[in-house]
């Protein structure tokens, strides 16, 4: 394969209809993951999570902005979670709009809003939960993998 094809394939894959159906895909999912109560949010509460029990997680998606891109801290433990996720072939995207994720994962509760870095959706191993959000992302995230693209970022819809 010539660099000329590999790059039309990249940018095939980059189409803005693509990127938009994975946002709407990933706010439904997280909408429909919230009312089930099958939300993990949170850098150490998805760790502890995908440390006790691995196969209950489905999705896994890590945010961050330009006020946090140079934490070197919460760097490491983007590493870290990313390669658990390969390990135990999990997929996993990146949003940059940690506000508007925050939103959506912390809507209609009261208090602070959550540390939305690191945002887990879990499904019980005993009755696997099926989301076609969820299929949507998956897809999404195999197909950005077929041009090297490891950690898709998905663009969460404007409100």
């Amino acid at each position: 394969m010539t660099l000329e094809e590999i790059r039309g394939q990249e940018k095939a894959m980059e189409t803005p209809d693509r990127v938009q159906s994975a946002g709407a895909a990933l706010e439904e999912l997280l909408l429909a993951a919230k009312k089930q109560e099958y939300l993990t949010v949170g850098v150490y509460e998805s760790a502890k999570v995908m440390n006790v029990d691995p196969d209950s997680v489905a999705f896994c998606v890590l945010a961050t902005d330009e006020e946090y891109e140079c934490d070197i801290a919460l760097q490491i433990h983007f590493t870290l979670i990313q390669a658990f996720c390969f390990d135990n072939d999990i997929n996993v995207a990146r949003v940059n709009d940690i506000e508007r994720l925050a939103d959506l994962v912390s809507a209609g509760e009261p208090g602070e809003p959550k540390d939305a870095h690191c945002i887990l959706v879990t499904s019980p191993s005993a009755n696997p939960w099926k989301d076609p959000a969820l299929d949507k992302l998956s897809a999404f995230c195999e197909e950005s993998r077929s041009v090297y693209d490891w950690v898709p970022t998905v663009t969460l819809p404007e409100r």
